[in-house]
């Protein structure tokens, strides 16, 4: 299970990341252009919304079956200090957490503004919170601290 769970956790990241992406630019756009926020806005709200907790569900999924996260519940004490071990069983998570919580406060108060510049500026500033929470929580394959690859086959 773990084997499909933590390649297929890693592919949906890229399509979190596009989806936000674009919502942060059409947010933008549409903010600063003054724009109407039609039908296409408001999929891409919701599309972004839904990818990123279907990216949330497979990474607690994968928490729960991961050996990384059994060892740091059975063994807290010691896997606190390990670094790699301490940032999957607790930042990672946490920080995903939060970052998804941003997003999907951002999504609901979006769609409930009644004016269109009100949607485009609360969508733009939530997710790109949200996104900055998540880039600083991606174990990159550059990072010196904690890094996985780019992708993981299946």
């Amino acid at each position: 299970m773990y084997n499909l769970i933590l390649p297929l956790h890693s592919l949906v990241r890229w399509l979190v990341l596009a989806s936000l992406l674009f919502a942060i630019y059409r947010s933008y756009y549409g903010w600063l252009g003054k724009k109407k926020y039609s039908r296409f806005e408001d999929k891409v709200r919701h599309t972004t919304a839904t990818i990123s907790h279907i990216q949330f569900v497979v990474g607690l999924w994968l928490y729960v079956v991961s050996p990384i996260t059994t060892y740091f519940i059975h063994n807290f004490g010691t896997a606190v200090r390990m670094r790699d071990v301490r940032f999957f069983g607790m930042e990672h998570v946490t920080m995903m957490f939060i970052a998804i919580t941003l997003i999907t406060i951002g999504s609901s108060k979006a769609k409930r503004k009644a004016k269109d510049l009100e949607k485009f500026r609360t969508q733009a500033i939530w997710f790109s919170i949200g996104l900055l929470v998540i880039l600083s929580s991606i174990p990159w394959a550059f990072s010196p601290l904690v890094h996985r690859p780019w992708f993981r086959g299946f």
